[in-house]
């Protein structure tokens, strides 16, 4: 009964003691202008549009032109016009974790999509747009972690608190080496993020490659190709913030997030729509500072938990110099390469060891480890798990 009143009082404390109402003045593509709001919303604002049909369409302030307010919609704008009526939602975009959400799959603003019926809410609210704890306040780098990829444990060896960028381009078997980790790796609890994901892998991924043992002890949240920016940026910031209440509460957790390009691309589809100027390769100056905000929220906490994260990056044409690879891995604590050459001659997973790197090994391990010999001849790396196989040559 204590809880229900403690979580019925927070609710209570959110609604608004006034209710503010503007009028949309235009629709130009995915971006809608509105008038009447200009001191009652700010960046980052939740409003939401009276569409036809009592139709709610929600929407967040991107920007404001001439006096206007400028709102990108998290679903589609049928029914939205002229004149149609944008209520102020006043509260702070914020979500409710448990523990009871482990084996659960949610969408970006946090609802079940697995049928299995509505989630437990929890009793404190964490904002979506979280800021990582203070450095001098955060613990360090804990011991080795067991990632389930002798290729991983020996030549790029993982601590807890680390982060790591999966760098590979399209085909090489990003996604089945995510997998991998996400059944295999030692931790109490894994958050998955799915980003931009094709629609039809979804299932596949968490049936066969997760596994229901996998999926007992894991959070899946998904957002799809054909969703819309803020959709796809959302569950990024969703991901973080389930796998920070459960560090706060002293759990070792595994964050995968798939893919963090992904995530680039839809906050550069929302900078360009806000007027924006485009930089490197059309990415605008958003990209690159949001980007550190979501990486620098993994990692050791101020207590005993930590989030181990392990976020891929899908590299166009190759070029592992290009702008998002850059800036990814000028920010995490390691890259792990997987070669085209090597995935092209069958052998899985496709990691080139000699191109990729641990920041934190040489710490975590003994004197006698980080001596290795010259490896002149074939090292055959076989998995910690039955069943995959992986041999590259030097």
């Amino acid at each position: 009964m204590a809880v229900s009143v403690q979580k019925l009082t927070a609710a209570v404390e959110h609604i608004p003691e006034v209710r503010m109402y503007g009028r949309v003045t235009a629709v130009l593509g995915m971006l809608v202008e509105c008038t009447g709001l200009q001191r009652a919303v700010s960046i980052g604002g939740r409003c939401s549009l009276a569409g036809r049909g009592n139709r709610r369409v929600p929407c967040e302030v991107v920007g404001f032109r001439d006096e206007r307010a400028l709102l990108m919609p998290f679903e589609s704008l049928d029914g939205v016009g002229l004149g149609c009526q944008v209520l102020v939602e006043g509260i702070e975009p914020v979500v409710f974790p448990d523990h009871s959400w482990l084996g659960r799959v949610v969408n970006a603003f946090g609802e079940p999509t697995d049928g299995k019926g509505p989630l437990t809410p929890g009793n404190i609210g964490y904002p979506l747009r979280n800021t990582p704890p203070a450095a001098h306040a955060r613990q360090r780098i804990g011991g080795k972690l067991d990632l389930g990829v002798r290729a991983l444990n020996t030549f790029l060896t993982c601590c807890r608190g680390q982060r790591m960028g999966i760098f590979s381009g399209s085909g090489i078997g990003k996604s089945i080496l995510i997998s991998m980790l996400a059944r295999y790796t030692a931790s109490d609890v894994a958050v998955v993020g799915l980003i931009g994901e094709r629609g039809r892998e979804v299932q596949e991924f968490i049936e066969d490659d997760l596994g229901p043992e996998g999926l007992a002890r894991s959070v899946v949240v998904v957002a799809t190709s054909d969703e819309s920016a803020l959709m796809r940026r959302q569950a990024a910031y969703l991901t973080m913030t389930i796998a920070e209440y459960f560090r706060d509460s002293d759990q070792h957790v595994l964050c995968l997030m798939d893919s963090v390009t992904r995530f680039a691309t839809a906050q550069r589809e929302i900078g360009l729509s806000a007027g924006e100027p485009p930089t490197s390769k059309g990415y605008t100056p958003t990209v690159f500072a949001e980007l550190p905000k979501l990486l620098e929220r993994a990692g050791p906490g101020s207590g005993q938990g930590t989030i181990t994260g392990l976020f891929t990056v899908l590299v166009e044409g190759d070029d592992h110099n290009e702008p998002i690879s850059d800036a990814v891995r000028a920010t995490v604590d390691g890259h792990i390469v997987l070669d085209r050459a090597i995935a092209e001659r069958g052998r899985y997973p496709a990691i080139n060891v000699l191109r990729s790197i641990s920041r934190i090994m040489p710490q975590c391990n003994a004197a006698r480890e980080n001596r290795f010999p010259l490896l002149s001849t074939t090292v055959t790396c076989v998995a910690s798990r039955p069943g995959t196989l992986a041999a590259t040559r030097f």
